[in-house]
């Protein structure tokens, strides 16, 4: 089975802040399988470390105001056609994401607060029919 898995999950420090969310389980999970690393964020031009970005009224929006969907967008497009490409079978993405959030994502108010969403790339993929997957639901 070939599966995409967030880059940050597998322990590059590719997060806002510049660590990672690295995941005992998801590195169980995907042993034995062909594992493709995803990062819209970065595929879409944005450095690490940086501002936090939220999904705010449906714009990406680092929490100094700076409007940064274009890029989000971008490297949501640019890691949905590497997954197509790759004829990837399953997505494992972090959880609250503006971009890989699958049931949960940050309000908008940069406050800690979660709601029910998803992000871009998460919901891009869905739309492509692509079965993604919460790394909190892995078995």
């Amino acid at each position: 089975m070939k599966i995409a898995v967030s880059t940050c999950l597998l322990g590059e420090n590719c997060k806002y802040d510049g660590g990672n969310n690295y995941s005992e389980k998801v590195h169980r999970f995907i042993e034995g399988h062909e594992v493709i690393a995803v990062c819209p964020e970065v595929a879409g031009g944005l450095p690490t470390p940086r501002v936090p970005a939220e999904i705010v009224k449906g714009i990406v929006t680092m929490k100094d105001g700076k409007n940064v969907d274009a890029e989000f967008r971008r490297g949501a497009q640019l890691e949905t056609k590497k997954i197509i490409d790759n004829h990837v079978d399953l997505c494992i993405l972090q959880s609250r994401s503006p971009s890989c959030g699958v049931k949960q994502i940050y309000d908008g108010t940069f406050t800690g607060c979660k709601i029910s969403g998803q992000g871009v790339f998460a919901q891009m993929l869905c739309e492509k029919g692509i079965k993604v997957i919460d790394v909190e639901d892995l078995p």
